[in-house]
């Protein structure tokens, strides 16, 4: 059953406690808590590379949408309790984007894209599947 468990619902849940815990009402605040920096090093370019938590927080989240795919290509019947769950997740981050200012950030939206695409490579690598099975089902009885 835990393969039924989205896994970018971690990133979810660790940006709503950043966002509740740790930032101000407004967009700008919300984006520069996000910004500030937490790991920085000086390039031999002589230029600065600086991540913050969003950036990690994001760099989090493709990591898990890898995975995700991975397990989109499943096609036990769990395989779409996890689409559904994706799904109810989408909404979630849509609506949380769209109506409350803390998360109208480029680091929510980012989460907010790697949710929507995991919803549709689980849908369509669910629809792939069914059509091959069908074809060969019926190249079969020919």
């Amino acid at each position: 059953m835990l393969t039924a468990f989205p896994l970018l619902f971690i990133t979810f849940i660790l940006y709503n406690i950043f966002a509740l815990f740790g930032m101000s009402d407004t967009a700008m605040a919300a984006d520069a808590a996000l910004r500030q920096e937490l790991i920085g090093m000086t390039m031999p370019s002589g230029g600065r590379w600086v991540m913050g938590v969003g950036d990690l927080l994001v760099l989090f989240s493709l990591i898990l949408l890898f995975f995700e795919l991975l397990k989109s290509t499943s096609s036990q019947k769990v395989a779409i309790i996890n689409h559904a769950l994706s799904m109810i997740l989408f909404i979630f981050c849509l609506v949380e984007f769209l109506l409350f200012p803390r998360f109208a950030t480029a680091t929510f939206f980012l989460i907010t894209v790697m949710v929507l695409l995991d919803v549709m490579a689980g849908f369509i690598v669910t629809i792939i599947t069914a059509r091959k099975d069908f074809d060969f089902g019926a190249g079969g009885a020919a």
